[in-house]
């Protein structure tokens, strides 16, 4: 649910659901790289309720706009961290045993 002035589309509030601050400082430091924002931060309105609110302020673009592409930037960190993270248990396991024992 998005919060924000349709005079001023570059300054927004979003409401994610059934969220918590893994994925709402993650997605803060997407933002916070992104040339096109200017300021962004995220609070939980109770720690009983599984909700963020993501502020974004942007140079111009809508805000909403920014928030979508850094979410697709954090999908692809993630699939890149999933990649990396995959193929190296799998040079793990294809090392002989020898080569992983290591020896004082």
């Amino acid at each position: 649910m998005e919060h924000g002035s349709y005079k001023n589309p570059s300054a927004s509030t979003f409401s994610i659901t059934e969220e918590d601050h893994t994925l709402a400082n993650s997605l803060r430091l997407v933002l916070n790289k992104d040339p096109r924002v200017m300021s962004c931060g995220y609070s939980i309105p109770h720690p009983s309720e599984a909700r963020v609110n993501i502020s974004v302020q942007t140079t111009g673009d809508p805000a909403i706009e920014v928030l979508k592409d850094s979410c697709q930037n954090l999908i692809y960190m993630c699939e890149h961290v999933r990649k990396t993270f995959d193929d190296a248990v799998t040079n793990c396991k294809s090392k002989p045993k020898d080569a992983m024992d290591v020896s004082p």
